[in-house]
């Protein structure tokens, strides 16, 4: 399948989109100023961004844009009771949820805008939020150096918060600074998590055991990781330009320069690594750097495949996603119905229509020209019940 590498910078320097194949540029998309982990693809049909400074609203409590793939201005613009840091959305596409500056984490459902949860989860900003495989889990970090694991069914389950002693299944608080990143394998609760932190550390945690299994101290401050997708190593990119590969299941030589578990590296960024990402061939890394340089490295060879630039300013976050349809058409060749495609803004407040149970209505969609609605609360569900049973008896 054709992908296409995305990439954002924390200054106003919009959003790149490149042929992973060829280095072409497909799209420059405008008026993006991005924070770390603030991209994201929603569904394949849309991107998304927190905004790390806003110059719509008047409020100045930030903003979450959304782009069309065949626009280069954002089409839907959002502005959430505070400032969002981190983005995450499931692999449907139905739910995005935020990190805000305050620690709390906020669930909107993506069809309707809705807010559909709020919780304080850290006691500072949250700085990176990723789901588990299988998304029954939610794995959050914070400036309070903070790791907490949530499950995403008892976040909508009344009965269940009430008996609970906390939300949170996991609460790992090893690290003594703030957490730069987190990432999760596979294997859902099963799975591993790998933090890093500006204590110079990476961190690798069972979920099934809720403990720490590794403790690996860097040669400086790690902002990105990207793991193997055997899960033989994991990729660290250092603030010094170098992505060091640690080992997860054995230790390094004890004459590693590196130090213990860290068993080599790939260097060629002049300044600091921001942000990894695997391609879909499980071989080839892409590294963003504040040197504005987007880099693909072969793993098994440790050489540089190709190099992008982007327009200006440092590269924080990278998104490696199939190539969209709509990306190669025209905005004319689309028509009226495809090119407003997207959903409405996310709500600043809950709504006071009570959130109801979530149930499934068919599958993930395999089309990104068409915006399914696959979640529907119970409310809709109920009226549309009455609708079928009225006209059965009529």
């Amino acid at each position: 399948m054709d992908s296409i590498i995305i990439a954002s910078s924390s200054i106003d320097a919009g959003i790149g989109a490149w042929d992973l194949a060829t280095g072409n540029e497909l799209l420059r998309y405008k008026s993006c100023a991005s924070p770390p982990h603030g991209l994201v693809s929603v569904g394949g049909r849309f991107l998304a961004s927190s905004q790390l400074r806003d110059n719509h609203s008047s409020s100045g409590s930030g903003s979450v844009l959304y782009w069309s793939w065949h626009k280069p201005q954002p089409d839907v613009k959002s502005f959430p009771v505070e400032m969002i840091m981190p983005l995450v959305c499931d692999i449907g596409g139905n739910y995005i949820i935020g990190g805000g500056s305050s620690g709390y984490i906020y669930v909107w459902e993506v069809a309707t805008g809705r807010l559909l949860n709020r919780w304080h989860a850290h006691y500072r900003a949250a700085t990176c939020l990723v789901l588990s495989d299988d998304e029954s889990l939610l794995i959050s970090g914070a400036e309070d150096g903070c790791v907490r694991v949530w499950s995403f069914f008892m976040l909508f389950d009344e009965i269940g918060k009430a008996e609970a002693k906390h939300l949170y299944e996991h609460s790992f608080t090893e690290h003594t600074l703030k957490v730069t990143t987190v990432v999760v394998g596979y294997g859902g609760c099963n799975s591993l998590i790998v933090s890093a932190s500006e204590d110079r550390t990476c961190k690798v945690w069972s979920l099934s055991r809720g403990k720490i299994l590794r403790d690996i101290l860097f040669p400086c401050i790690i902002d990105a990781i990207a793991l193997d997708p055997g899960e033989h190593v994991f990729y660290a990119g250092g603030r010094n330009g170098k992505i060091y590969i640690a080992a997860l299941n054995a230790a390094s030589s004890p004459d590693s320069p590196y130090g213990k578990h860290i068993i080599g590296s790939l260097h060629d960024h002049s300044k600091g690594i921001n942000c990894l990402a695997f391609c879909g061939d499980g071989t080839s890394l892409v590294s963003g750097s504040e040197d504005g340089l987007i880099r693909i490295w072969d793993t098994r060879s440790h050489n540089i495949i190709r190099i992008l630039r982007h327009a200006k300013g440092p590269v924080n976050n990278i998104l490696v996603v199939a190539r969209p349809e709509t990306i190669l058409k025209s905005t004319a060749s689309l028509g009226r119905k495809q090119q407003s495609l997207l959903p409405p803004p996310l709500e600043k407040y809950s709504s006071e229509e009570p959130i109801g149970t979530k149930a499934f209505i068919g599958g993930h969609t395999a089309s990104v020209e068409q915006l399914d609605v696959t979640y529907l609360t119970e409310y809709v569900m109920n009226n549309q019940i009455k609708d079928i049973q009225q006209h059965g008896s009529a």
